[in-house]
């Protein structure tokens, strides 16, 4: 089994009982936390990867580390995967149950680059167009500038993506021209 494919089922299994017990947005910041402290830690995470670092050592660094800042049913989660050997997949599971929790609630991640920062009125605009579009809840912008782009921006949401960038305008004229087409 693939290491993300085993993610994605620890993940729906942590869904499944945060629900059981009541405690789904709990669990799901706990795991925003998780997958920030690993993504800033880059040694943590080799130390979860590493098969020579024994298992009781893993679970103690865990512990150290996340044992009174998170819910219990993260620590026996945590205690779980350790014990199972697999802790080199922790940081997929965190962000397969941020995924599978953002689908849940009808969250959608819009990544956005352009030439400058948006405005208030750009980003509502975006926002707006993007609910009304792929029929989300909520909207999260990821703002991103590339001054390469001249003007406008570059949308994506999923695996959609529109472009309404002047570079992008430009390049298609370019080839058009070396085409002969215009």
């Amino acid at each position: 089994m693939s290491e993300n494919k085993a993610a994605s089922r620890y993940a729906k299994s942590l869904i499944d009982l945060s629900t059981e017990r009541n405690a789904f947005e709990e669990i799901k910041n706990d795991m925003v936390f998780l997958e920030q402290v690993i993504d800033q830690n880059p040694e943590l995470e080799a130390i979860l990867k590493n098969p020579i670092v024994p298992l009781d050592k893993k679970a103690g660094i865990l512990e150290n580390i996340f044992g009174a800042k998170v819910n219990e049913v993260t620590r026996a989660f945590l205690k779980l995967i350790v014990s199972k050997g697999r802790s080199a997949i922790i940081f997929d599971t965190t962000k397969a149950f941020i995924a599978q929790y953002n689908a849940i609630k009808g969250i959608v991640t819009a990544h956005v680059t352009t030439a400058t920062e948006l405005t208030a009125e750009s980003r509502a605009e975006i926002v707006a167009i993007v609910k009304k579009e792929i029929g989300a809840n909520e909207v999260v912008i990821k703002e991103k500038v590339n001054d390469k782009l001249i003007g406008g921006f570059i949308l994506k949401v999923g695996d959609k993506q529109f472009d309404a960038s002047i570079a992008s305008g430009l390049s298609k004229l370019k080839k058009e021209f070396a085409q002969g087409v215009v």
